[in-house]
């Protein structure tokens, strides 16, 4: 018998918390660039990401492609919550001053709106001083599926 919850038998932190420890089974990408869920609430995440030398660019500065990968990483933790699987339909991002090697950047993404299969979560992205490095925002759009398939007994 499997031991995870169902959409059907918990509350809806018990959900959340569910639906990041599938997704985050299967994020390669999110666990390969060194992040961490540092929290997850029914339209709510917050992961952190320590920018290493690997991940700086020409001028010495984190590349903005992970700082994105970070909030996005976020976003897309935070529009899974509900068992219901979703994915990106549009983002942008604006980067407000760089991140620097060493800095542990934080994540939090926050639900903003959901209506039917769509929705609007922003981001935003701190460096260990608390300044903001990004804004993000993001455009999801639920698809067929869940995480948590219950099992036959």
């Amino acid at each position: 018998m499997d031991a995870r919850p169902t959409s059907s038998s918990k509350d809806p932190l018990d959900i959340a918390e569910a639906c990041a420890e599938a997704m985050w089974a299967e994020d390669r990408a999110s666990q390969g660039l060194g992040m961490t869920i540092e929290r997850v609430a029914p339209g709510e995440a917050i992961i952190t990401m320590t920018i290493r030398a690997d991940m700086t660019n020409g001028h010495g500065i984190c590349h903005g492609g992970f700082i994105f990968a970070l909030a996005d990483s976020a976003f897309a933790f935070a529009c899974n919550t509900y068992d219901q699987r979703t994915v990106a339909q549009h983002c942008a991002v604006t980067f407000l001053q760089p991140g620097r090697r060493g800095d542990t950047l934080k994540a939090h993404a926050v639900e903003r709106n959901r209506s039917g299969r769509s929705g609007i979560y922003d981001v935003t992205v701190r460096n260990g001083k608390g300044e903001a490095v990004a804004e993000f925002r993001g455009h999801s759009r639920t698809i067929s599926g869940t995480l948590l398939t219950p099992k036959d007994d």
